[in-house]
């Protein structure tokens, strides 16, 4: 039987979350009986998992992997930590994030669809259905992005908790300085700050930490509280803007002031305008 409908194909593929090709196949293998085909799936040993698909998946593995282009930087999801440090699940992780890189794959949809390097027979999709029925846990990959190196800049990583969370930080200016990307890489990791700098602070956030602010300081002449709102506000930018928080390994300058002390030493301009920090279930 040639004539299965996308409709079909759609329909299996949501009852068992194998990829479509696969579902296809059975489709055509079982005449377009619905049921028979979830079976050969089952038989196959592509849909045992699919009961589990609803189960909460918080735990995992962050994994970035780097050429002299790209990196590639990837959250795949698991149930528990034990799982997440099974070999089998590692080596998943591992073997896809390769394959993103290798291929510059910018999206997981993406991913999903390409043909696993683990069994070439199967997308990577369907290798992750039969993790899941080998593993007896949801496994998901969460999120997938693709970073495209710049020109004269260093990149930093960091891994900490075994992938629990990744930092990366780039700096524009100078392609050797890589050790320092990643101590304020691992800098990101330790204070977690939420914008880089100042002028990235939405004005709602700006109003209502003013607002917050403001309450606490009530019954005060009008020049003490604009200069007790002016700490508070920097103190907030403080805690909560990267180039503003103490560095971990020097408290006694900031992230900017010790961009500032290299660059000097070094005579090149240093910047920082991205970074990323990624942390399971974040």
């Amino acid at each position: 039987m040639s004539n299965i409908t996308p409709q079909q194909v759609k329909e299996l593929r949501e009852r068992t979350g194998v990829g479509m090709s696969k579902c296809k196949e059975a489709l055509v293998e079982e005449n377009g009986n619905m049921e028979k085909a979830i079976e050969y799936l089952r038989k196959k040993g592509m849909a045992a998992g699919v009961k589990k698909e609803h189960r909460e998946a918080k735990d995992g593995c962050i994994k970035a992997e780097e050429n002299n282009d790209v990196i590639a930087m990837i959250e795949v999801n698991a149930e528990t930590d034990f799982v997440a440090k099974n070999e089998r699940f590692q080596e998943f992780v591992n073997a896809i994030a390769k394959v993103a890189i290798e291929n510059k794959i910018d999206s997981s949809e993406k991913l999903r669809e390409t043909i696993c390097p683990l069994d070439k027979s199967i997308s990577i999709e369907d290798y992750r259905n039969v993790l899941v029925q080998t593993l007896g846990e949801n496994i998901i990959i969460k999120r997938l992005e693709l970073i495209k190196k710049q020109e004269n800049a260093s990149y930093g990583i960091y891994v900490h908790m075994n992938g629990k969370i990744v930092c990366i930080v780039e700096l524009k200016g100078d392609r050797s300085q890589k050790d320092l990307a990643r101590d304020i890489a691992m800098h990101i990791a330790a204070e977690d700050p939420t914008y880089l700098k100042v002028e990235d602070v939405p004005s709602a956030v700006k109003d209502k930490e003013e607002e917050i602010a403001r309450s606490q300081i009530k019954g005060k002449p009008d020049f003490v509280i604009d200069k007790i709102l002016q700490g508070k506000l920097n103190a907030f930018y403080d805690q909560e803007c990267l180039l503003r928080q103490k560095y971990v390994k020097d408290s006694s300058i900031n992230i900017e002031q010790l961009l500032e002390n290299v660059s000097k030493k070094e005579e090149k301009q240093l910047s920082l305008d991205r970074f990323w920090r990624w942390q399971i279930g974040g």
